[in-house]
């Protein structure tokens, strides 16, 4: 920890706060007793961090107290699983330049990645989930980089913002995307010729309202995930009035918690990135307390993590054999959490879902088995 210490505020969120105003049972009294414990830090299985970098909107834009606010927020809801241990770093310090705070961001996180901890990143515009990724390619290791958004932001240009990191992120050299899915896209903010690059690259990519009718359908995503970014102009402005580029449409606030759950539950994922919103922005304080709550959310998602079984333990599944369009496959249901798999030919399990199952059932490959053996080909 004492690696990165210089690269932090030197003044905590919790450094302005009196101790007492949290009873015992709120997340705010529990963080504040694990950052006083020596081995707080040590025995986290989350760490919180904060960037509240913005200039890459607009270059004049003052330090975003984003993360603050959702501290605000998130430290008074009440702590329903002390199993998982909670250690706030606090913020990152705003550098001369916006590359400055980046390259601070990226020693942190590639130090809390070395050290095998799980972060939430609270930001900041959205083009900081590059920093997220930029710890793969410093350990020269391939991820699944997943994103929520209602826009697709593919646009080519030379200079990083939140409308061009993905270009960087999907084309940079050399790369190290093993795989990308996008959740949540909008159509009319989408050019199609995005749609027929992502599907060209066998990327994957899932329409607002396909996933609205079943929000379920993310989880398999999510489960492969590394990386998961999250940007909140996905959620309708009504639900998120800070939305400023939003949009009348998106994830209402309880799809959006279901997601930060889903990503909690995910044995794979190591980093959780939550931007693009703006305090001056928030009417009462909703967008803050909507971030907080995907937070909690996704805490309880960690705590499930923590029971899954191994694949291995077969005891612990419900198998489902079955024969789709002359192809043997084996589903496996978790008798712990519900969740599905299904066997590849190659013997590879995939996480899949009921529908997925269903499909099977009904003597179809389902979509998911289909553009797994895609990317296999």
């Amino acid at each position: 920890m004492q690696d990165f210490l210089s690269f932090l505020a030197p003044v905590h969120f919790l450094d302005t706060q009196l101790p007492e105003l949290y009873n015992p049972q709120q997340w705010g009294h529990v963080i504040y007793q694990n950052r006083r414990s020596l081995s707080g830090y040590e025995e986290a299985d989350l760490v919180l961090l904060g960037c509240g970098e913005m200039r890459s909107a607009d270059p004049d834009a003052l330090y975003s107290d984003s993360p603050d606010a959702v501290r605000a927020a998130f430290y008074k809801q009440y702590c329903w699983h002390p199993d998982i241990r909670i250690y706030d770093l606090g913020n990152v310090v705003e550098g001369r330049t916006q590359d400055d705070t980046r390259a601070a961001l990226r020693l942190v996180l590639h130090e809390l990645y070395r050290q095998g901890k799980t972060v939430v990143v609270l930001g900041g515009t959205h083009d900081l989930m590059l920093q997220q990724y930029e710890v793969y390619k410093l350990e020269s290791t391939t991820a699944n980089v997943v994103v929520a958004d209602m826009r697709i932001d593919l646009d080519e240009d030379p200079d990083v913002s939140p409308h061009t990191f993905l270009y960087e992120l999907l084309t940079g050299q050399p790369n190290y995307v093993r795989h990308y899915s996008h959740l949540g896209f909008q159509s009319y903010a989408t050019h199609p010729h995005t749609l027929e690059t992502l599907d060209k690259l066998r990327f994957d990519f899932f329409r607002l309202g396909w996933l609205r009718e079943s929000i379920e359908e993310a989880e398999p995503v999510l489960r492969q995930a590394d990386v998961f970014g999250f940007d909140m102009t996905a959620v309708r402005f009504g639900d998120a009035p800070a939305n400023v580029g939003g949009s009348p449409n998106g994830f209402s606030g309880e799809e959006a918690c279901a997601l930060a759950r889903y990503a909690g539950m995910s044995e794979r994922l190591e980093s959780f990135g939550l931007y693009g919103w703006e305090p001056t922005h928030d009417r009462m304080g909703m967008t803050a307390q909507l971030v907080a709550q995907m937070l909690w959310y996704f805490i309880d998602g960690l705590s499930l993590r923590k029971t899954e079984a191994e694949l291995s333990n077969r005891a612990q599944f419900a198998e489902f054999p079955v024969v789709m369009n002359e192809h043997h496959s084996l589903f496996l249901k978790s008798r712990r959490t519900g969740r599905w798999w299904m066997q590849l030919p190659n013997q590879k399990f995939i996480p899949c879902s009921y529908t997925d199952y269903k499909t099977a059932l009904s003597d179809q490959l389902p979509e998911r088995w289909l553009r797994e053996q895609e990317r296999l080909v």
